[in-house]
């Protein structure tokens, strides 16, 4: 190890982070500065990685969970040569830089997740540990190795007090992923305060009660960062490692050093007398020569290793072509395109809840895409979710495609979240739609994120029935659609399941909620076919009984809802129009020739149906429709009970349409 490099190197990085934060008078200097020599060990020594190739598949993954200190990141990104530029530096917070306030996955390179709120990084990492141990199972043989790297994040106190980040952490410990070593820069420090105003723990026992290795170190010595994470990256004993690294909060600005105002950008109103006594020139964004031909001596070396890999690559390739061509469909996100032909046609007599037709489909699309994976908080049995064929995930068992993530709806999100970022599997997990708000901060980055994760979501409204309002969701949909590029789907029979988890499955750019019935629905193959109702999905909207003479009234409607919608249509004669409404974000990206066709705006006397909040189905029905809603709690009673006491059936709209 080259200690007086890495002195050089941590000093330079200090000095970028100082400069950056004092030209926009904006940002956190703490961690940047407080962990600058970790960073110089992790980025000059430890981590494998190749800046020339930033999507390496046997790269080890380095997660920023305390996302505020992005400068950090963007320094070591920037002095470990990928293709962030001083510039780029320089315009940190800048509007349309690539450097922005908290660091955001694909608009980096080197950036590894989006991690946002504090506490979701441990998730992301968690996830990408889980994602690296399934495709080292998976894919390793016993002539070759290609994956066998190592997931690095780094958490202060604020990620740490966050219940997802505790609720991942003992996930990661049941689950014994030793592929995962987690840094906790603890230097006492919180935002407000000192951290013992709010936390007072034993942090090695805590870990170590979770089935986690534990070790106390000097974050500022070199020496005890490099032999612990050589330690960690050594053990292979089933157990993460944490490194409690012990730091001073803005460590370089002595006015603010150690104390809660060293957190923010305070410490940058002393960016001169910093500059001088971390013995940095005059000259702003300073890098000096010795710093760039460390690190291009050390990338030599990465160039090299990575030219060793590829060849084992290629040759594992060769010997496992079936492995490779699966690989490469998901890296690639590869769909078939023949997916709805595997996915068999429902009979006609079929009736049953939404989440038991899901349970059918799910399993259909798994044996066609052997890279989905899933999960439940505790609930296959309702969610009806679980891969027949595919096997428990474990630490005995990796291979398998059933994840049991307990009772942690919240970490499986930001998990989910971690092996969509790795790009290698398809990451569904479930739950009741009403506990959706317990991961919803996850759902909302995946969809800024483009993340293509799977929520399936069952027991989605009044028609749960006796558990009463405490688990009927009324409002729920309604809030994960107002979540940007987020498709919430809500399928109205069987072959429309087929169609959302279609829709799902050739989405890449975001995630997809499937909102299952508890409550049996009655198939509407007497109204539309297969195709129809399966390709109308992936509209958002379509005609499901189109009038037979004039066009009188549009009835709109989604899930369970709309057999009410067909039966008041027959009430209502030959002029009423019946359009399922699965999928709002799709319809809206249709074409306007497609949406006019859908609802001529000719026609304004319509109604919509929903058995949830109504504001969102005005943009459809106009000023001059009307909705059947729910805009209150529901009542405990069996769920048709409560489905008619609150209005929710055909009468109401033919009262609406009259």
């Amino acid at each position: 190890m080259n200690t007086e490099a890495l002195t050089r190197v941590a000093a330079e990085a200090r000095g970028l982070a100082i400069d950056a934060v004092h030209a926009c008078s904006s940002g956190h200097l703490g961690l940047p500065l407080g962990c600058a020599d970790m960073g110089a060990v992790l980025f000059g020594e430890s981590l494998r990685f190749n800046p020339a190739a930033p999507k390496w598949l046997n790269r080890d993954r380095f997660i920023l969970s305390a996302g505020h200190g992005s400068m950090f990141i963007y320094s070591w990104l920037h002095l470990s040569g990928y293709n962030v530029s001083i510039q780029d530096v320089a315009d940190f917070r800048k509007l349309h830089s690539i450097t922005p306030g908290h660091p955001e996955f694909d608009e980096t390179e080197g950036v590894e997740a989006t991690t946002g709120p504090l506490g979701q990084g441990v998730g992301n990492a968690v996830g990408y540990a889980l994602s690296g141990k399934r495709a080292a199972a998976k894919f390793n043989t016993a002539d070759h190795t290609i994956i066998d790297n190592h997931v690095v994040a780094l958490a202060g106190d604020g990620c740490l007090q966050e219940g997802v980040a505790q609720e991942a952490i003992a996930f990661a410990g049941h689950s014994q992923l030793d592929n995962l070593i987690l840094i906790y820069d603890s230097n006492d420090v919180t935002l407000d305060a000192m951290a013992d105003v709010s936390q007072g723990w034993d942090a090695a026992k805590y870990f170590e009660s979770l089935n986690w290795d534990a070790v106390t170190i000097d974050g500022h010595d070199l020496a005890a960062v490099k032999a612990a994470l050589d330690t960690a990256k050594s053990s292979d004993n089933g157990k993460p490692t944490v490194i409690i690294a012990k730091t001073e909060i803005g460590r370089g600005i002595p006015e603010v050093a150690g104390t809660a105002k060293g957190h923010g950008e305070g410490g940058a109103n002393f960016a001169e007398s910093a500059r001088k006594g971390l013995g940095l020139p005059e000259e702003t964004f300073f890098v000096s020569e010795e710093t760039k031909a460390y690190f291009a001596a050390q990338n030599e070396g990465r160039v090299a290793e990575f030219t060793e890999w590829e060849a084992t690559f290629a040759a594992w390739s060769a010997a496992n072509p079936a492995l490779a061509e699966e690989l490469e469909a998901g890296v690639s996100n590869i769909v078939p395109t023949d997916l709805s032909a595997q996915i068999p046609a429902f009979a006609d007599d079929y009736a049953d809840a939404t989440r038991g037709s899901g349970g059918v489909v799910i399993n259909a699309v798994a044996k066609a895409m052997p890279n989905l994976i899933t999960g439940s908080a505790d609930l296959y049995g309702s969610t009806k979710n679980y891969l027949k064929e595919g096997g428990d995930y474990s630490a005995a068992t990796p291979e398998g495609r059933n994840i049991w993530f307990g009772i942690r709806e919240h970490a499986m999100g930001a998990i989910c979240n971690g092996i969509a970022y790795d790009g290698l599997f398809r990451a569904s997990g479930a739950t009741f739609l009403v506990f959706a708000d317990y991961l919803r901060p996850a759902i909302r980055i995946a969809g800024l994120a483009k993340l293509p994760v799977t929520y399936v979501f069952t027991h989605d409204s009044v028609g749960v029935g006796e558990d009463g309002p405490t688990h009927q969701p009324v409002e729920t949909v309604s809030g994960l659609r107002v979540i940007p590029n987020v498709d919430v789907i809500r399928p109205a029979d069987q072959e429309e399941v087929a169609g959302a988890w279609i829709s799902s499955m050739e989405r890449n750019d975001g995630p997809t909620v499937l909102s299952l019935s508890r409550q049996k629905v009655l198939s509407l193959n007497g109204y539309a076919s297969v195709e129809t109702r399966r390709d109308g999905v992936g509209k958002g909207a379509y005609i499901l009984k189109k009038e037979e003479g004039a066009l009188e009234c549009i009835i709109l409607a989604t899930g369970s809802e709309v057999e009410h919608a067909v039966n008041a249509a027959k009430e209502l004669g030959a002029g009423a129009r019946v359009v399922s409404v699965p999928c709002m974000e799709r319809f809206d990206r249709q074409t306007a020739e497609y949406r006019e066709e859908v609802l001529p705006s000719s026609c304004t006397k319509r109604v919509a149906i929903e058995a949830g909040v109504s504001a969102l189905w005005y943009k459809y029905v106009g000023l001059e429709g009307s909705v059947v809603g729910i805009d209150r709690f529901g009542m405990s009673a069996p769920g048709n009970v409560v489905m008619d006491e609150l209005g929710i059936n055909a009468a109401s709209v033919v009262s609406a349409l009259s």
